[in-house]
């Protein structure tokens, strides 16, 4: 989860422009978000990893 949540892409400058960064931590309001590639910022706050299923520290 710490290397998809800290990933940083070398060939876009934007998170949500590549493909290969699919979580997102905000570290202002301490949340984790699957980000949906459709073209915007949009994403999906969760509460659980999605590989293990093991409960996110808040």
């Amino acid at each position: 989860m710490e290397y998809h949540s800290t990933l940083h892409c070398d060939i876009h400058e934007n998170i949500f422009e590549c493909p290969d960064v699919l979580i997102d931590y905000h570290n202002e309001s301490k949340e984790h978000v699957i980000i949906i590639h459709d073209g915007g910022t949009s994403g999906i706050q969760i509460h659980y990893c999605p590989w293990c299923g093991k409960k996110l520290a808040e």
